[in-house]
This record gives structure tokens, C-alpha cells and sequence, in this order.
């Protein structure tokens, strides 16, 4: 590495060569209450109530040759007289702004009259007024004032580019003020600030494009220059000059200088200014959206003055400057947002119209990562992760979830364009992974948008060493201190991204924004069908209920009447025509059955349920025992592994439900000995584990039931449709035959207790239904 005094220094840095040491001494120190001003003025702390001087400077008798002790406690009108007093008192009482300067007279009555600029303002209970001497006696009028602001506004307005704007607002600036150099400096994400415009001197060095660290201005000087929007130094060689008392009477505290045109500069930012060979600087704050965008930075190589004036007209070029700049950047970024605009528009309706958000969202995979101009983008739902472009493996983008996941707190956005900094398992895919862009959708569901972009090496040119050098001060402890030299080191920065760009963000938000909408919309038409099937599915039950218990009368008349033919005509009839009247007669019985099936079917829709504690090993017994006493075949095996729990049920329907279960399990069974096992499976089977998948995060797994038996089975392709009314896979008379309504009424059963029931079965080999209750 070549020595500092070498004109380009080179450096290579990764993130983790970023992390320093941790001191921030500078961004602790308590600037706005240095206790101190410069010395090109005098200040004094006034009553507001009673106007009465509570501090003053301690170059009062240097500037206005007045003792400093002889003013305290005295009303301000000994001072300024009541005239003046009055001008002052009618300035606080609207915006000081307006009257800033006022054109303060001292002395008269033989003495020579001094000239200030008066410059007032009000901190809660406190009045401010700082005099600095006015050389020109008259206050500058509107002519003058305009004259030096036609020409800036008229260039600012003429801009054709953000650069444009820049290069002319550093020029016209440098020309009303004098200054050796003048910049542009304007902050990123990172606080750090580069230099995008300059206008100086043509044997000074150029700053132009050169990166200064986010040190360099610690934070509470950003947020000063929020508040008082122009900060002069005339003369960093000054004598800082303290007041008296030290303390305010009023809050015992020190003087709060924020909005001070006199405050006293930090010993550390002296030292810089003297580090780069400046005596003299002025700084302008650039706003955008009431945050800090930038600075128009001002430096000069010997004392320099600049009138109050002057310094107003700086300011109000800043401010129309500040008006431009939202326009600028959103002209730069406007064909780029309306790209994404329109993107984020076809998204809208592909999601709309496809059948799952999976699918809407995979249509058309390049303009997914056009969105937010990513190369690779991960589509999380749950365990399923689907990848396009360049990604991460899927077991690392698994492992990445589990920390992404704790990264959302309100937001639901998440950017970083150096992963590998904050989640060092990245170190393995900075190639493809360096930027990240998470879009939470549904933290119950685990549901995320991960976009990704690859590493992009940079080489950036800083204004000297970007590190701070750390001094070991007398007592031993640590101090950060200036660099000493600005020549420009040069650093090569990896593991990092483009940015994300703010257009790009809000691209995100606006793609979640309509996926959210367009579920909810969903929800809201499927809530609809919902309740239109309810309504639909009570009407249903009403009609079989009508439909069957009215047509059981007609079947008993057709069944009786055929009877009383055989026994009373049998002989004319004849053999034929008896068999025709038994199959009648059979017919009926079916049909009555099978009426029976859906009277019970209807009556199990509508009435009501008596839930209440039933211990399931006493209402088993029960069942085994009836089943037992009704079926023929003794060799049938009832195998219960472990007591069975109590549960909250309907006993009567819990009771058909294992009835019609295990009656199954022994009617479609043709071994030797037929095995039916009853029982409920642990959290960590298989078959609960799968079911738990399938449920939403953060739902409590139901106990799952189970009838298992090693009969016939089931065809893979018969299993869906098992479960419907009167639906049977065998011939009328084969296996006992039967209405085929008892698979439907146990899967009515159980869902009146807000479960599920489903099969898994091997043909041959043998069948298990499980099932929930609620």
C-alpha cells in the first residue's frame, strides 16, 4: 500500500474489513451546547417574559465596550433602548425568519455609532440575539437582493439533469460569495457523501467525485443542518469565547445553541478543516422531503466575511434548489418507474385471473425479476420454494427463511445490499446473493418474495483514508481523530450489490399491497359461495327430509299390497307372476332402506348436538360389545394399543361413527382372521406430521383417529369418491350389501364436529381411516 503522501492510495476491502473499532465519540459529542460561539459576534440570553439579560458573551467590552457582568439582570432597553426593544418584540411575535437581520444602532450621544446585524430568535423561554458588525450600515433593499437571486433561478429552472442543476448552483454560489471552492456534496443510505458538482479555483486540487465517510459529519451534526439550514465559519484560527453565567438562571442548563449563527464550531471539525489547509467555510443544507439530502460545502484558504445578507441570499438559492430536487430525480427515474408501473400492472391481472397466487406470480417469470430489477427471486410458500434466475441452493434459501423470518418487525420489507454482513452464512453465494430484497405476505402462512442480486465489485474514490485514525490520548483513553491527509485512496469494495432503489421498493410494496388485495377479495366471493351452499345445503336437507319421510308411506302401501296378492291370488297368478310381485317387494325394501339411509342422513344435518366430556374407552366397549353380538364371523380381532382419551362429542353420532367404521373394516374383509385396531396417533407419526404441513402456521394440531383393518382394501382411483351418497364399489348383493350410505354418514358425523376424515388404503392389503373431532 503506498504511503499517505502518495496521490492515489489503494485499498481492498470486503464487509468484513468494514467493522472498526466501535467508538463514537463524535457522534456523542453534545455540539449544540458548546457553552462557546465565535468571535465575530456577541450573543445575549434574554427573558422572554421579562426581558431581562440572563447571559452574555464575554466579548462584550471587545465589541461593544460594555463590561459583561453589568449587563446581567438589566432589561434589554438599557442596552438597545425601548425603540429597538419594540422592533425585536414585534419580530418574535410573528416569524423571526421574515426579520432576520435587524439593523441594530449602538452608542450616539457623542460617541461613535456602531452598526450590527441583529439576529433573534426564541428557544422556549429563552430570547437569542446575536450582533455582528454591519460595515455597511444601510440595510441592503430588494433590488439588491434580487440581483443576486435572478441569475441562479433562472439557471436553476433551465436544468435539464440533476447534474446540470448541480454544476450551476456551485458556480453561481462561488460567484456571489467569493470562496475558493464550492461543492456539492450529497449523502447516500450509508450517510457517507460524495462530491457531485465543483466549481473552484483552477490551481486547487479537484474534489469532484470523491466519497467522504459518514464520519466525517457524525449525526447530530446532519440533523443541526436540518434545523438551521446555513452554518459560516469565518476563521477556524478563532478563539472560541465562552458566557457568563456558564449556566442559564432560568433552566440551570447550558444555553442551547441550536439555531446559534454564532455557535461554536467542535475542537474535532477545526481540526479537519485545518487537516485539509481550510481557514474559512460556509455550508448550505440541502433538503429533500425535510431530510438532510445534502450540502453546497463552501471553503476558503484565508479569513473570510460574508455579510448576513449575502449569507440570506445563499440560503433562499438553497431552498429553491432544495424545490428542484424532487422534480430532478423523479424526471431521471421516470421512464424506469413507468417500466415497473407497467409491470406491476400486468401482475395485477395475471394474479386476478389465475387460480392460485403461485401461478399468477410464475405467468411470466423475466418481468417478476424486471419488478425490482433482481437477477434471481425465491417464491416461498411454506416449504414449497420455487426458484427462477440466479438463486441461492433451496436448502441454503430453507436456512435463510428461519433468519429472515426475525428480521420483520412492522414492516414487511426487507433490503440489504450487503447480506453477507448481516447474515454471515451468506459468505458461500455472495456471487449470486450479495443484495437481498425480502417481501413478507403472510407471516401465519410463510409466505415471502426473496429477490436477489449478485455481487457488484467497486472501486471508490475517497477524499484520503476513510478509516479513522484512533489516538491513545494521556489517560489512556481512545479518541477518534481527522485524518490527516485528503489525497485521494482509492478502495475496492466487495460483497456487495447494487442498491435498491427507492422506485424499486416501492414497486414491492405495491405488488404486495394488490396480492393482499386480491386474496382478501377471494376470501371475501369464497365466503360468499360458502354461505350460499350453507343456505343451499339446509334447503337440501329440509327436501330429503320432506322427500323421504313422505315417499315411505307409498313404498309400505306397494309392499303390503304385493304381499296380499301373493297370499290371496298366488294360485291365478301363477309361479311367474309370484316371483315378479317378490321382486316388487324386494325392490320396495330397498327403496325403503335406502330412504331410511337419507331420512338419518338429513336428521344428522339438522339436529342439534349434545357435546359434552365422553371417556372413549367406555363408549368403545360399548360398540364392541353390540358389534360383537351382531356379526356371525368369530374370528375377527379387535386390537386397541392404548387407552383411548375423553374428548368432547356427541356420543350418540361418535358411537354410529365407530360403529360404521369397524363394521366396514369386518364386512369387506376376506382373511382368516380379520384384525381391526382402533387408536389415535402420536405428534410425531408420519401421517400427523403430513396432516400438521397441510394446516396454517401456528394451528394446534387436532388429535387424529384412526380404524385400521386388513381386509380388501381400496383402488387408488375409488379413494375420492368413496365418501359420496350411496356410492358402492361392489355388486348389490356382494359383501352383505347395503345402501352404501355409511361411509357419507360418518363423514357427516365428523364434520358436525369440525373434523376431517380421509382414507389411506393398499389394495388387498387393507384400509385406515383417520379423522378429527373438533
Amino acid at each position: 500500500m503506498s504511503s499517505d503522501s502518495s496521490p492515489n492510495i489503494l485499498a481492498v476491502t470486503t464487509d468484513a474489513n468494514l467493522k472498526s473499532v466501535d467508538l463514537t465519540n463524535c457522534d456523542r459529542e453534545p455540539i449544540h451546547i458548546p457553552n462557546l460561539i465565535q468571535p465575530h459576534g456577541v450573543l445575549l440570553a434574554i427573558s422572554a417574559d421579562t426581558y431581562k439579560i440572563l447571559q452574555v458573551s464575554l466579548n462584550l467590552k471587545k465589541m461593544l465596550g460594555v463590561e459583561p457582568q453589568t449587563l446581567l439582570n438589566k432589561p434589554l432597553t438599557e442596552l438597545l433602548g425601548e425603540k429597538q426593544v419594540a422592533t425585536i418584540e414585534q419580530g418574535l411575535a410573528g416569524n423571526f425568519d421574515y426579520v432576520n437581520p435587524l439593523p441594530i444602532k449602538l452608542g450616539g450621544n457623542n460617541q461613535s455609532t456602531l452598526h450590527f446585524d441583529g439576529i433573534v430568535h426564541r428557544n422556549g423561554t429563552i430570547i437569542i440575539l446575536e450582533l455582528e458588525p454591519n460595515l455597511q450600515a444601510e440595510k441592503a433593499n430588494f433590488d439588491d437582493f434580487y440581483r443576486l437571486v435572478k441569475r441562479p433561478i433562472n439557471r436553476i429552472q433551465r436544468a435539464n439533469s440533476l447534474t446540470e442543476l448541480c454544476e450551476a448552483i456551485a458556480q453561481e454560489i462561488k460567484s456571489i460569495t467569493g470562496f475558493d471552492r464550492v461543492m456539492v456534496y450529497r449523502f447516500d443510505d450509508s450517510g457517507a457523501g460524495t462530491v457531485i458538482a465543483e466549481a473552484a479555483e483552477g490551481h486547487l486540487e479537484p474534489f469532484l467525485n470523491l466519497r467522504y465517510p459518514s464520519t466525517d459529519i457524525p449525526l447530530q451534526a446532519k440533523y443541526l443542518y436540518t434545523l438551521n439550514l446555513l452554518r459560516l465559519i469565518p476563521d477556524a484560527a478563532y478563539e472560541p469565547v465562552g458566557l457568563i453565567p456558564q449556566f442559564n438562571p432560568i433552566t440551570s442548563d447550558p444555553l442551547d445553541l441550536s439555531m446559534s449563527v454564532l455557535r461554536s464550531v467542535s475542537p474535532l471539525h477545526i481540526e479537519y478543516l485545518n487537516n485539509m489547509g481550510v481557514t474559512a467555510s460556509m455550508s448550505i443544507s440541502l433538503l429533500k422531503n425535510k431530510q438532510l439530502w445534502g450540502l453546497i460545502s463552501c471553503h476558503h484558504h484565508t479569513p473570510k466575511k460574508v455579510t448576513y445578507e449575502i449569507r440570506t441570499v445563499c440560503e433562499f438559492i438553497g431552498q429553491i434548489f432544495s424545490s428542484e430536487l424532487a422534480a430532478q430525480e423523479d424526471s431521471h427515474n421516470a421512464d424506469y418507474q413507468i417500466k415497473l408501473k407497467s409491470i406491476q400492472s400486468q401482475f395485477v391481472a395475471d394474479i386476478s385471473q389465475a387460480k392460485d397466487l403461485e401461478t399468477g406470480l410464475t405467468q411470466n417469470p423475466q418481468q417478476l425479476l424486471d419488478l425490482v430489477g433482481a437477477a434471481g427471486v425465491a417464491l416461498c410458500f411454506g416449504e414449497d420454494i420455487m426458484v427462477i434466475g440466479n438463486t441461492p441452493e433451496k436448502s441454503a434459501i430453507v436456512e435463510l427463511l428461519f433468519w429472515l423470518e426475525t428480521q420483520f418487525n412492522e414492516e414487511v420489507v426487507y433490503e440489504t445490499t450487503h447480506l453477507v454482513e448481516v447474515y454471515p452464512r451468506a459468505a458461500s453465494y455472495t456471487g449470486v446473493a450479495s443484495g437481498l430484497l425480502a417481501l413478507l405476505i403472510s407471516q401465519v402462512e410463510k409466505t415471502f418474495i426473496i429477490w436477489f442480486r449478485p455481487e457488484v465489485v467497486q472501486t471508490i474514490d475517497w477524499g484520503g483514508n476513510p478509516h479513522k485514525a484512533v489516538e491513545i490520548k494521556e489517560d489512556g483513553t481512545l479518541r477518534m481523530s481527522p485524518r490527516k491527509s485528503f489525497a485521494k485512496w482509492q478502495e475496492t469494495v466487495m460483497n456487495r450489490s447494487l442498491p435498491w432503489l427507492a422506485c424499486e421498493l416501492e414497486a414491492a410494496l405495491e405488488l404486495r399491497s394488490s396480492i393482499v388485495g386480491i386474496v382478501l377479495r377471494k376470501a371475501d366471493e369464497l365466503a360468499q359461495v360458502n354461505k350460499e351452499l350453507s343456505r343451499s345445503n339446509v334447503e337440501l336437507d329440509a327436501f330429503a327430509y320432506i322427500a323421504s319421510h313422505d315417499l315411505k308411506e307409498p313404498l309400505r302401501g306397494i309392499y303390503n299390497y304385493s304381499s296380499f296378492l301373493i297370499e290371496d291370488y298366488g294360485e291365478i297368478l301363477g309361479e311367474e307372476g309370484a316371483d315378479k310381485l317378490n321382486t316388487l317387494m324386494r325392490l320396495t325394501h330397498r327403496m325403503e332402506d335406502l330412504i331410511n339411509s337419507l331420512l338419518h342422513y338429513s336428521r344428522l344435518g339438522r339436529s342439534q348436538l349434545q357435546l359434552r366430556p365422553i371417556d372413549l374407552n367406555n363408549l368403545m366397549a360399548g360398540v364392541l360389545d353390540v358389534i360383537k353380538a351382531s356379526t356371525r364371523d368369530t374370528q375377527v380381532k379387535f386390537n386397541i394399543p392404548r387407552p383411548l382419551p375423553t374428548i368432547s362429542c356427541d356420543r350418540t353420532q361418535v358411537n354410529e361413527l365407530f360403529t360404521n367404521l369397524i363394521s366396514n373394516g369386518i364386512k369387506y374383509n376376506q382373511q382368516v382372521e380379520k384384525v381391526i385396531e382402533i387408536g389415535y396417533l402420536d405428534t410425531t407419526d408420519p401421517v400427523a406430521l403430513e396432516k400438521m404441513r397441510s394446516y396454517p402456521n401456528n394451528t394446534q394440531l387436532k388429535t387424529i383417529f384412526y380404524v385400521r383393518d386388513n381386509g380388501i382394501g381400496i383402488r387408488d382411483k375409488h379413494l375420492e369418491s368413496i365418501f359420496r351418497i350411496f356410492k358402492r364399489l361392489h355388486g348389490q348383493n356382494k359383501y352383505g350389501g347395503g345402501t352404501g350410505a355409511g361411509l357419507t354418514i360418518a363423514q357427516k358425523i365428523v364434520e358436525r364436529h369440525g373434523g376431517e376424515i380421509w382414507v389411506k388404503s393398499i389394495y388387498q392389503e387393507g384400509s385406515t381411516f383417520y379423522f378429527t373431532l373438533q
